[in-house]
């Protein structure tokens, strides 16, 4: 139980995750039509459309005309993550996060150090190439390399090619490169952690004052560089950075319970007094 309870917010990612994906396999494999579509475009239950609103900025640079529905779907995800945070769908709802994150704790586990230097911005110069090539190739660029498309047509129809691309995400980032693909090449977690910013979902230090310094959640946190603004800094605990996951890690692995979540206006911080917990 202590393990569970430790892991909690890691179960709950994973099974967000194999549902999500589990509901987009159900058709084509069991023909059950839940959800037809991809994470680019969907239609569940027959009448809730869902878009990518990155997909939906390249078919626009591009010269195509969405429909009606497109927009709504593009709407609808747009508030979503604009309320949970936008990088939500890194931690949440991409598989290829799940990949990547078993690298990280082969990496760790047998103690790999070193490898190549990226910078983390590197991601963002990646989204404007994409949006770039789209604009002057007229197609939506990102869709004919994108792992998380190729990883679900590989599931459904035999991996191929998306095998080697998986394999090579996998060996990148646990031989090369500290969490490399998701926190330094995706365009798509560079296009989230920007609808991030606006996100009102965040994850708050609230009780800074109780760490121990013991730096758990630097270890755990896929962004590290965010904690210290909030957790070490003089003004508001809350982790403002879209960069953030949401992903809850920092919460779990902290003995002292200095994180929760919480929303971007709460900057109360939870001083602690010898016989209690004092607001201010």
């Amino acid at each position: 139980m202590k393990w569970l309870f430790s892991h909690r917010w890691l179960l709950a990612r994973r099974i967000s995750q194999l549902t999500i994906l589990t509901l987009f396999l159900l058709g084509p494999l069991a023909g059950v039509w839940w959800v037809k579509g991809s994470l680019a475009s969907s239609l569940s239950f027959g009448w809730l459309p869902l878009s990518d609103p990155l997909v939906m900025i390249q078919s626009l640079l591009a010269g195509h005309r969405p429909l009606f529905e497109s927009w709504v779907g593009v709407v609808l995800v747009l508030g979503f993550y604009v309320l949970v945070g936008g990088r939500v769908f890194c931690s949440w709802v991409c598989p290829v996060n799940v990949l990547t994150d078993f690298a990280r704790w082969c990496r760790n586990t047998l103690q790999l150090k070193g490898g190549a230097q990226v910078q983390r911005n590197t991601r963002y110069y990646v989204l404007a190439l994409v949006l770039l090539l789209s604009a002057f190739t007229h197609t939506v660029v990102w869709e004919w390399v994108n792992p998380v498309t190729g990883l679900t047509r590989g599931l459904l129809f035999g991996m191929g090619l998306a095998w080697l691309l998986a394999l090579a995400i996998f060996a990148y980032d646990m031989l090369l490169v500290h969490r490399g693909w998701c926190g330094h090449w995706c365009p798509v977690g560079a296009f989230y952690s920007l609808l991030g910013r606006f996100s009102l979902l965040k994850v708050s230090a609230a009780r800074r004052p109780a760490c121990d310094d013991c730096m758990d959640c630097f270890k755990v946190c896929p962004e590290p560089q965010v904690i210290r603004p909030a957790l070490k800094g003089e003004g508001s605990p809350v982790i403002i950075s879209g960069e953030c996951t949401n992903c809850g890690r920092c919460i779990e692995v902290c003995d002292e319970q200095v994180f929760k979540i919480t929303h971007r206006f709460n900057t109360r911080v939870e001083y602690i007094s010898p016989s209690n917990i004092e607001i201010k």
